[in-house]
């Protein structure tokens, strides 16, 4: 396991009090504060948890955490992911691990949505270094592509092992590449509006907290 956001998932981990309901998120930094989360309920924590993804589940069910369901709470206290890049503002791109729709359900129902980055993802823009991920009904792609093509992107079909990548959902992802978004919050409702899409990877006003990892040392980004 890369230990490089370690300190800032122990962090994360850190800010969560006995009897929350926690959000896991689903990637890289998200398994890491699973870990570190772990530690803590061995130490006598108790919290219920509600995973992302299949494999954040996975990760969950095999450290011993508690997990529980939509139907079974009405709010989450405290939700932890990472993010493909995030702004000046702590607008994000997420969705390159495939689990976008679940992760901004998760992060909508969180009184406090805190992302763990390493320095590299930190863009002065959005869409400088990514694409930006569209979850998309399997009828639609043809349809959606051409309309995310006439947005301005370079709509591409995700693929895995030669055929198309499914997600938790069952849907398909379009990774959309632009080349400068000067307005993520119009984009993002921009591309809400083409019919079968289902979400986009664009989380625009959502982040509470940024959790930044570089050089051995750890900062944080706060919105106001």
């Amino acid at each position: 396991m890369s230990t490089d956001l370690w300190p800032i998932a122990v962090e994360a981990a850190d800010m969560v009090k006995p009897g929350m309901v926690v959000g896991l998120g689903t990637g890289r930094a998200a398994a890491m504060f699973i870990r570190a989360l772990a530690g803590r309920l061995r130490e006598g924590l108790d919290i219920r948890a509600i995973p992302t993804s299949i494999k954040t589940a996975k990760l969950a069910e095999e450290l011993s955490l508690p997990l529980t369901t939509l139907e079974a709470i009405d709010t989450i206290d405290i939700d932890v992911d990472g993010a493909d890049e995030v702004d000046p503002d702590l607008n994000l791109i997420k969705g390159h691990g495939g689990a976008l729709l679940r992760e901004r359900v998760v992060a909508s129902m969180s009184k406090r949505f805190v992302v763990l980055v390493g320095e590299e993802k930190l863009v002065p823009y959005l869409g400088a270094k990514m694409s930006v991920p569209v979850e998309v009904v399997p009828f639609a792609v043809p349809a959606a592509r051409r309309a995310l093509t006439t947005l301005g992107a370079n709509a591409v079909l995700r693929v895995n092992a030669g055929i198309p990548f499914e997600s938790d959902n069952g849907n398909q992802i379009i990774d959309a590449r632009f080349e400068n978004i000067a307005n993520a919050k119009e984009l993002e409702a921009s591309i809400d509006e083409v019919p079968g899409v289902v979400d986009s990877g664009l989380f625009v006003g959502m982040a509470h907290l940024v959790l930044v990892h570089a050089d051995g040392s750890s900062r944080r980004m706060e919105r106001p």
